[in-house]
């Protein structure tokens, strides 16, 4: 038998190697995240393995595929308008700035030179979806822009074995800020109750998953932070402090990071919240 070739694909978010006889059949793939090897057959077991020989980076496990979990049946049967996975960070900011762009056109130069203040909140929603996209993997997932009736969003939400988390980023580029529960200033501006916001969208978050999900203010591009008495609940963080969420653990197995995330990334869930 001519000797199988290794195609490297993604699928789900995640990098595989698919092991191909010649006439394209696939008998095995290697999913690197789970160091583990998928065969579709015992007899190709010997030809899986030299193929991938290269490409093992350490143990890994090697058998039939696993049976598919409620949570992997929850998402194959989603339908494409109800999946909220693809979300760019910011979606709805997006959306708007493109809806508004032929209505600036048409009223003209003095309403271009008119600063928006979504292009801020944008900013700040971007590079914190940066800093957790990069984390997105290896048993933590993420998902922005959530929508809340009422026209509220969740900005962001990680799923992992350290629990879940509801970010709200804030644009504070170059900007001292002040925290005083419940009120946030950015420098000399009037503070603004912003923290029993950034509690409750995580309470409701919480509400429709039926699990704890803790929630978190983001400064994004702050030049100096106070903070004046612990927030009651809230975790104050940078842009630079994100990705250190994804480092915790012992508060969900893998199997409930899964479902957790099949289940958020329903747009459905959040309707009834």
């Amino acid at each position: 038998m001519d000797r199988p070739r290794v195609v490297p694909t993604r699928r789900h978010g995640r990098d595989w190697l698919h092991v191909c006889l010649p006439d394209g059949r696939t008998i095995a793939w290697y999913d690197r995240e789970a160091a583990r090897v998928n065969l579709l057959g015992e007899e190709y077991e010997e030809e899986a393995l030299t193929a991938l020989d290269p490409f093992l980076t350490g143990p890994v496990t090697v058998g039939p595929p696993p049976v598919p979990t409620s949570a992997d049946l929850t998402r194959l049967s989603l339908h494409p308008d109800d999946d909220l996975a693809p979300n760019r960070p910011g979606e709805a900011l997006l959306v708007g700035l493109d809806r508004d762009r032929d209505l600036d056109r048409d009223l003209g130069p003095a309403r271009r030179l008119r600063p928006d203040p979504r292009r801020g909140e944008l900013a700040a929603q971007q590079a914190v979806g940066d800093a957790l996209d990069r984390v997105d993997g290896a048993g933590v997932h993420v998902l922005h822009s959530l929508p809340l009736p009422g026209g509220h969003r969740v900005h962001h939400l990680l799923i992992g074995p350290g629990g879940l988390y509801a970010l709200h980023a804030l644009y504070a580029q170059r900007r001292h800020v002040t925290v005083a529960d419940p009120l946030v200033a950015l420098g000399r501006r009037t503070p603004a109750p912003l923290l029993p916001r950034v509690r409750a969208d995580a309470d409701r978050a919480a509400h429709a998953l039926t699990a704890e999900v803790r929630p978190v203010l983001v400064l994004v591009g702050a030049q100096r932070v106070t903070v004046t008495g612990p927030p009651r609940g809230v975790r104050v963080l940078t842009d630079a402090d994100v990705p250190g969420l994804a480092r915790g653990g012992g508060v969900l197995k893998p199997a409930d990071v899964e479902a957790l995330y099949a289940v958020a990334r329903d747009r459905r869930t959040w309707s009834r919240v």
